[in-house]
C-alpha cells in the first residue's frame, strides 16, 4: 500500500505528507471524521484518487485521497467503536460478564481517560441496552477495588486507566493526602469507610481519623455543617475499624451546644446524612421535639418528612398532629410541608385530611408565586394525585365544598384546563356543585317539597351521620390499623369498607337536603291534581276505583294509599283537572285511568 501511494506522489495526486496517514487508514479499515462521525474505509480509487467510505448516514461515500489524509482519524480494528461494528454481539457480552474488561476498553480507545458521561455515550444504547445505572454503579465498584483505575470523587472528572497496578490502600491513602479542606476530605474518608472490608492496612484510617480530628477543630466554630458532618464520617470510620476514642476528642455536642441556626445548618449537610443529624440533635437538646415542629414549615419535604419520622417514633404524634393543624387551619403552611403531608396521608392524619388542607394548598401556591419562588412541585403533584382531592373532601359538608370549589374557581395558581381537571373530581363526588361550576340558573326547577317532618327526619340522620357514625369510623379504623399488617387486617377492611358505605350515604344526604324544600302544605290548590289533594280514580279497563292521597316527596306510604307527588303515577297524574282520561305505562303495561274527582286532604305536616 505504501508503494501505491508513493506512485500517486510521482504522479501528483497526493502530497509525500500524505503518504503516511493514508496508508495508516488503509490499514486501520475504520475512519473518524468531526462532522460525519465513524465510518469504515470500503475500497481506494486509485485512479480517480479518492477514498469510497461507508459513514453512518453516508453509505458509499467517496472522499478526495488529499482531503481525506487532512480530515480523517485512522481508528485502528481494536478501538471501541471498531468493535462495535465489527463484533458488537461479543461486546454485549462482554459487558454483561466483565465490567472492568468493557471500561478499559473504553478507556484505552479514548487515550486512557474519560467521564463517566463519555464511557456512557459510547456504550449506550449499542452495547448497554438495559439500565446503565444500574450496570455503572456495578461497574464503579469494581474499578474502585481494582488498582488499575483511578476513580475520581467529581463525575466530571476523568477516570484514568494505569498500566501499573496500585494498591486500594495506597491509592486511598493518596487521595485523602492531596484532598485539600474538610469537604474534601469527607468525600475522601466516605470511600475509605466503604472500601474499609477490603483494606489489609488500617493505617490510612488512622491517618484519615487524625486529620479529620484536626480539621473539625478548626471548623467548629466558623462552619458547624461541615464540622458536623466530619464528626459523622470520623465517628463512622472508628466503629468500622474497631478504633476507640480519643481523650477529649471533639464530638457533635461541641456543634449543637452553639445554638446553630438549624435551617442553615442542614442546608450545608448532605440529605443522605439529614437522619444522622435529626438523631444527633435529639441526644444533644433535652426541648429537641419543640425546635422541630418550628422546622418542619421552613425546609424541603424530604427533610419535613424525616423530622415527622423522628416525632412519630419518639411518641411525640400528638405534638407534630397539633402544629400541622394550626398550620393548616391558619393557612400558614408552606408548599413542602403540604405536599410531604399530602403524600403521607396516613390514617393518624386522618382527622386533619379536610378540604381545608385543599385551601391552604392554594394559598400556599399563591403566596410562593407572590414571593417569585420558581416551585411546581405541590401543584404539580396536585394534578398527578388523582386520589388526593377525593381523599381530602370525601367527609365534608356540602357547603365547605362549595366554599372549597369557590376558592379554586378564584385561584391563580392553575391554568382553565387543569381548573377543569380538579373540579370534575370534586363533581364526582358531589354531583350538586355542577350547576355552581357551570354557572346554570336550573337550581330550582330540581328542588321538590317535602314535610317539615319528614325534613326534620333526614337532617336528624345526617347530625348523626357526621357528628357520631363517621367519628366513631374514623376510630374504628386507626385502631384496626394498630393491629398490624393491613394485607391481612380484615378489622381495617372491614372499617375502610364501612367508611365507603357511610360517605356514601353522607353524599346522598347532603344533596338530599339541599333540594329539599320543606312545607305544611297549607292552602292547595284542587282544581287540578297536586300535592294535599286527595284523588278518586276509575281504571277504565278493569272499571276498578282507586283513591290516593298525593303528600312530599319524602311521606310516601302505599299501604295507606299515600303517594309521594315525584312517584311515576302521581307525575302522570299532577296538573290534570277532573273528568281528564290519561294513559298511565308502567313496566311496559299501559293503563287508560280517568281522574273522577279531587279534593282537598289533610297531609302530614
Amino acid at each position: 500500500m505504501k508503494e501505491e501511494m508513493e506512485q500517486m506522489v510521482a504522479a501528483g495526486k497526493i502530497l509525500p505528507r500524505h503518504v503516511a496517514p493514508l496508508v495508516a487508514l488503509v490499514e486501520a479499515g475504520y475512519c473518524q471524521h468531526k462532522s460525519w462521525g465513524f465510518g469504515r474505509i470500503k475500497a481506494v480509487d486509485g485512479v480517480a484518487g479518492r477514498l469510497v467510505i461507508d459513514f453512518v448516514a453516508k453509505s458509499g461515500h467517496t472522499m478526495d485521497l488529499q482531503f481525506s489524509a487532512e480530515s480523517l482519524r485512522a481508528i485502528p480494528k481494536d478501538h471501541i467503536l471498531a468493535r462495535k461494528h465489527s463484533d458488537l454481539k461479543g461486546l454485549q457480552q462482554m459487558a454483561a460478564l466483565h465490567h472492568l474488561d468493557m471500561v478499559k476498553l473504553v478507556l484505552q480507545s479514548l487515550g486512557g481517560r474519560a467521564t463517566a458521561d463519555q464511557i456512557q455515550a459510547v456504550l449506550v444504547p449499542d452495547v448497554i441496552q438495559s439500565d446503565w445505572k444500574k450496570w455503572w454503579e456495578a461497574a464503579r465498584k469494581e474499578l474502585k477495588k481494582d488498582g488499575h483505575f483511578q476513580v475520581p470523587l467529581k463525575k466530571t472528572e476523568p477516570i484514568i486507566f494505569q498500566a501499573e497496578e496500585q494498591s486500594l490502600h495506597l491509592r486511598l491513602a493518596s487521595e485523602f493526602k492531596a484532598a485539600k479542606g474538610l469537604k474534601a476530605r469527607v468525600a475522601v474518608a466516605s470511600e475509605i469507610l466503604k472500601s474499609i472490608g477490603d483494606l489489609q492496612d488500617r493505617k490510612v484510617v488512622e491517618d484519615a481519623i487524625t486529620t479529620l480530628n484536626a480539621d473539625v477543630a478548626s471548623h467548629v466554630n466558623t462552619m458547624q455543617s461541615l464540622a458536623l458532618e466530619g464528626i459523622f464520617t470520623r465517628d463512622e470510620l472508628r466503629v468500622a475499624a474497631g478504633i476507640p476514642p480519643i481523650t477529649d476528642e471533639i464530638g457533635a455536642m461541641a456543634v449543637w451546644s452553639q445554638n446553630p441556626r438549624l435551617r442553615e445548618l442542614f442546608d450545608g449537610i448532605p440529605a443522605v446524612k439529614h437522619r444522622r443529624t435529626l438523631e444527633s440533635f435529639k441526644a444533644a437538646v433535652p426541648d429537641w421535639d419543640a425546635h422541630l415542629v418550628l422546622l418542619l414549615n421552613n425546609v424541603p419535604a424530604k427533610l419535613a418528612g424525616e423530622c415527622a419520622k423522628l416525632l412519630l417514633q419518639e411518641d411525640r404524634g400528638q405534638l407534630l398532629k397539633e402544629t400541622l393543624a394550626r398550620l393548616i387551619s391558619q393557612h400558614g403552611a408552606s408548599t413542602e410541608l403540604l405536599l410531604w403531608f399530602s403524600k403521607e396521608r396516613s390514617d393518624f392524619f386522618a382527622d386533619l385530611l379536610t378540604p381545608e388542607v385543599f385551601r391552604a394548598m392554594l394559598t400556599a401556591m399563591e403566596r410562593d408565586q407572590f414571593n417569585e419562588r420558581k416551585t411546581n412541585r405541590l401543584r404539580d403533584h396536585v394534578l398527578e394525585d388523582q386520589q388526593l382531592i377525593p381523599d381530602l373532601i370525601e367527609s365534608a359538608d356540602i357547603d365547605v365544598i362549595r366554599d372549597m370549589t369557590r376558592a379554586l374557581q378564584l385561584s391563580p395558581s392553575f391554568d382553565d384546563m387543569d381548573k377543569r381537571s380538579l373540579l370534575a373530581r370534586i363533581v364526582k363526588l358531589y354531583p350538586v356543585i355542577q350547576s355552581m361550576i357551570t354557572g346554570e340558573q336550573s337550581r330550582q326547577d330540581n328542588t321538590f317539597l317535602v314535610s317539615w317532618s319528614s325534613l326534620e327526619r333526614r337532617k336528624a340522620e345526617y347530625e348523626d351521620l357526621v357528628q357520631k357514625q363517621i367519628p366513631a369510623n374514623v376510630k374504628d379504623i386507626a385502631l384496626a390499623r394498630s393491629y398490624g399488617d393491613l394485607r391481612e387486617n380484615h378489622e381495617y377492611k372491614s372499617a375502610k369498607e364501612a367508611q365507603k358505605v357511610l360517605n356514601r350515604r353522607k353524599g346522598e344526604l347532603e344533596l338530599q337536603l339541599s333540594r329539599a324544600r320543606g312545607t305544611d302544605f297549607s292552602n292547595p290548590r284542587f282544581d287540578v291534581v297536586g300535592p294535599a289533594t286527595r284523588v278518586t280514580l276509575t281504571d277504565l279497563d278493569t272499571n276498578r276505583a282507586e283513591t290516593f292521597t298525593l303528600v312530599g316527596a319524602w311521606d310516601g306510604d302505599p299501604d295507606k294509599s299515600l303517594l309521594s307527588y315525584l312517584t311515576p303515577l302521581a307525575q302522570a297524574l299532577v296538573s290534570k283537572p277532573a273528568g281528564t282520561t290519561v294513559d298511565f305505562t308502567n313496566e311496559g303495561t299501559t293503563r287508560r285511568l280517568r281522574i273522577d274527582s279531587i279534593e282537598a286532604a289533610v297531609v302530614p305536616a
